[in-house]
């Protein structure tokens, strides 16, 4: 089985986890890091890894529920089982499982999954960017006043961060807040126009760069620099359909 119909058979795993939860009662319990966790995240993430040790026993696995598997493998499988928890918790289906496969430190396939309404973005090497099986691709918006951004929530990012964030958000036509994961999959469809963000791990990331990429997109950190496992500009994220929009972007943030 390669690759790609591999993390399609894991994100279909996930889905059949997580859906019998959904809108149903559960226990919501607080990690250390002060993110919910619910039994539909670990239920996910175990039934993946149930996959990858069938299919993968060389591989790496790096998940945010179940810790870190021969991380330092030179193929490793990253898994965000519900990138959004906190939407999962409140029934809005606007949460993702993200899965990516990561080599030499690089990620070269990812898989954003809305296992409620449907929406599945797939991108890896030889395979551009598609939606439900149709390509897509991210738009051309270079001026930041004409560009719709979205950031998951103003909370997210640290005092610091959020100063710069609100240099963008007012020089920009539009922001939307919430979305998670989703809003990545909509930059490389052409519905959204850039993702900001701070404090993102690399289960938060890994899956979203090909999906960006795949599309014609660009994502870095906010000092344009390229995202890879051993990088840290503290989770800052800048995803966009255009790359003079990404640096018109950066140069605020940074400036």
């Amino acid at each position: 089985m390669d690759d790609l119909t591999l993390a399609q058979r894991l994100a279909d795993a996930a889905g059949a986890a997580i859906r019998p939860w959904f809108r149903r009662p559960f226990l919501v319990e607080m990690k250390e890091d002060f993110s919910p966790v619910t039994a539909a995240d670990r239920d996910a993430e175990a039934a993946i890894r149930r996959l990858l040790d069938e299919y993968r026993p060389e591989d790496g696995v790096i998940g945010e529920e179940y810790g870190d598997d021969r991380a330092d493998a030179e193929r490793v499988w990253v898994l965000d089982p519900i990138d959004g928890t906190r939407a999962f918790v409140a029934g809005r289906p606007l949460f993702g499982t993200l899965i990516a496969l990561m080599e030499g430190g690089q990620p070269v396939l990812g898989v954003i999954d809305q296992c409620i309404i449907g929406d599945r973005w797939l991108a890896g090497p030889d395979h551009p960017t598609t939606l439900n099986g149709q390509r897509v691709h991210a738009r051309r918006c270079p001026d930041l006043a004409d560009a719709r951004i979205g950031t998951t929530s103003p909370q997210a990012f640290g005092a610091d961060d959020f100063v710069q964030f609100e240099h963008v958000r007012r020089a920009a036509a539009d922001t939307l807040y919430g979305g998670d994961c989703h809003n990545y999959g909509l930059v490389a469809a052409g519905h959204l126009d850039a993702v900001v963000e701070s404090g993102l791990k690399l289960h938060d990331w890994a899956a979203l760069a090909p999906i960006i990429t795949g599309a014609g997109g660009v994502i870095m950190d906010w000092h344009g620099q390229p995202l890879s496992q051993g990088h840290d500009d503290g989770g800052r994220v800048i995803a966009a359909g255009d790359a003079e929009l990404a640096a018109t972007i950066a140069g605020l943030l940074t400036g």
